[in-house]
Order: C-alpha cells, then sequence, then structure tokens
C-alpha cells in the first residue's frame, strides 16, 4: 500500500494503549477521548484486522432510498469537489447518518487501493465498528475533523488521512458525513488545510440544496455570513410565517421543535435596527422586495406576485422595512 511503514503498524497499538493510560490524554486531545471510546466504549483492539463491515444488497438499497434527496442533491458538489482533490490521490465520499457511504467519486487507477481500504459504497465506517476514523468521529462529535494517518484507532487504518465535514438536514439534525480520504502519505499539512476548506464548503452547499429542496414550495431568506459560519436559512410562508430554520439558523436565533412546530411571524426573530442579531436577514429582505418593486415599475400588486405573497403582506412589508413605493 503506498506509505506503508512495518515499524508504524508494529508500534500502533503500543501508542494507542500508552496514551489512554495518561489519565490527562483524552481531557487534552479530541484523538484520544476518541481512542478512549474505542477501546472502553466499543470494546474494539487495535489490531483487529478484519475488513470493514459491509452491509447486504438489501440493507445498502434501503439506505440508498432512504436518502435519496440528500444523495440526489449532492451530486453536482460531489463531481465539483472531486475535480478539485481527485488529482492529489483523493476519494470523495458521501455517507448517511450510520456512517455507510451511499456515493463515491475516485480516480480509476486508485480503486483497487480505495476499495481494499474499504472507503466504498455499502462499508461501515461508524466509530463504533472502526474506532477513530474521519467519518465515524465526526458523527460522533459533530464536527468537521481531519483524521491524519497514524490518529485512527485501528492499525489498519493508519495508512489513510480523512477530512471531513458533517451534513445537517432542514430540522438540524445530522443526516450526513462528506469525506475527503487519500492514502497517499506526501500531502502537506498545507494542503491538507485547503482540502478541509473544500469539505466544508462543499458540505455547507449541499446542506444549502437540500433545505432549498425541503422547502421548495417556500420562500428562503438567507443570513448574511458573518465569517463564523454558514448563513442561516429561514424557510417562510406566503404570510411571511417561519416554517423552517436550518441548523445556523436555529443556533444564531435560539429556535427549537417546539418554536418552530407552530409557524409565526419572521418579523419576531428580528429587528429593523442595524447591528440587531437578525440586521443580515432584514437586508436580505430590503434587497429582494426591492428588486421586485423595481421589475414591477412600482406596481404592489405586481411585485407582490413575484415575491409569491399577497397584496396585504406585500403592504406590510413596504411598512416594516420602510420602503417607498418608487424607491
Amino acid at each position: 500500500m503506498p506509505g506503508m511503514d512495518n515499524s508504524d503498524h508494529a508500534h500502533h497499538a503500543d501508542l494507542v494503549y500508552a496514551t489512554l493510560r495518561d489519565d490527562t490524554s483524552t481531557a487534552q486531545s479530541a484523538v484520544a477521548a476518541s481512542w478512549s471510546r474505542s477501546l472502553t466504549n466499543y470494546g474494539l483492539d487495535p489490531n483487529y484486522s478484519q475488513p470493514p463491515q459491509r452491509l447486504g444488497y438489501d440493507e445498502f438499497q434501503a439506505a440508498l432510498s432512504r436518502m435519496e434527496l440528500l444523495v440526489r442533491v449532492a451530486q453536482a458538489t460531489l463531481d465539483r469537489l472531486f475535480q478539485s482533490v481527485g488529482d492529489a490521490g483523493c476519494c470523495v465520499l458521501l455517507t448517511d447518518e450510520n456512517g455507510v457511504p451511499l456515493d463515491r467519486r475516485g480516480m480509476a487507477g486508485d480503486d483497487a487501493d480505495f476499495r481494499s481500504l474499504g472507503l466504498w459504497t455499502g462499508m461501515v465506517w461508524s466509530e463504533a465498528s472502526e474506532g477513530t476514523n474521519g467519518v465515524g468521529t465526526c458523527i460522533a462529535e459533530g464536527r468537521a475533523l481531519t483524521i491524519h494517518r497514524s490518529e485512527h484507532f485501528l492499525t489498519r487504518n493508519i495508512e489513510l488521512s480523512c477530512t471531513v465535514a458533517p451534513i445537517w438536514d432542514a430540522q438540524g439534525r445530522l443526516m450526513g458525513v462528506l469525506d475527503v480520504s487519500t492514502c497517499r502519505s506526501d500531502l502537506t499539512p498545507a494542503i491538507l488545510k485547503l482540502v478541509a476548506a473544500a469539505a466544508r464548503d462543499a458540505a455547507q452547499r449541499i446542506e444549502t440544496h437540500y433545505f432549498r429542496q425541503a422547502f421548495r414550495h417556500a420562500r428562503i431568506l438567507v443570513g448574511t455570513d458573518t465569517g463564523t459560519g454558514a448563513a442561516g436559512l429561514l424557510a417562510v410562508d406566503r404570510e411571511d410565517l417561519v416554517i423552517g430554520a436550518s441548523r445556523a439558523a436555529r443556533q444564531a436565533y435560539g429556535l427549537t421543535d417546539e418554536r418552530l412546530k407552530d409557524p409565526f411571524p419572521a418579523n419576531d426573530l428580528f429587528e429593523i435596527e442595524g447591528g440587531s442579531p437578525g440586521a443580515g436577514l432584514v437586508r436580505a429582505e430590503r434587497v429582494a422586495v426591492r428588486q421586485a418593486l423595481s421589475r414591477s415599475k412600482g406596481n404592489v400588486s405586481a411585485a407582490a406576485r413575484t415575491l409569491g405573497v399577497s397584496r396585504a403582506t406585500m403592504h406590510r412589508k413596504l411598512a416594516r422595512l420602510a420602503i417607498e413605493r418608487g424607491s
């Protein structure tokens, strides 16, 4: 295998056990904490050498059918991501929330290596099955991360470098993972950092496409990206009632399933004054309303039809956003 070092393989289990004998390691290192889960919670042996578990045909088809919308909306993004990383010896995997790859991209010349390592559709990469690994640990911790070579728990996986990002569904629950993996040993930290950024951006694009499809009959308000994370998405109906919110929006506005159970006015989430938590959403809404008015040459009824709202709702928007009909 590319990058294989027999001495690394021989001593990896010793490294794992020595690390976990240090009582402070799990508090200081996320990788050590995952190693501890692998050993203590799941009863795994770092020298376990059997290949990853593989779902049967019927089980895989059921998983694929259940996640059909995710797989469908991800296609273009998977293609674009693979175009960016494929020449660097990477494959791209899209998994479900159980760590099972549902779709993948890879160079034909690399397929034999990736298949032998288990980086293939239908394999199970949960932390409970494989110990510390990119996909499984991302699911366990709900965050983007990289598990680089000897950071894996199982010795047979230490040739891999796996960079992953979680994908959240329209209700803010983790529904899958986007993984970029390589078994090359010559990728520099700088390159891995670029791969991580590309994976995070691609995961956010998939989330956005999924949210828009889940609420395809609603209007979507997009919050301003402040540089601290993805812009939140709100789905609102024809009367400007909030009927859905992405995970980022839920975090930004403190929204819960209980709050979202009954639609409520979008205006309840923000004030018109700049600097408030929802100022970005107000700006986005103002732009949409002004564009609709411009296209309709100031005709409120026509602008309302463009936005898919009633004339009365349009008048409320104009008043709330302080927009003159001729602006």
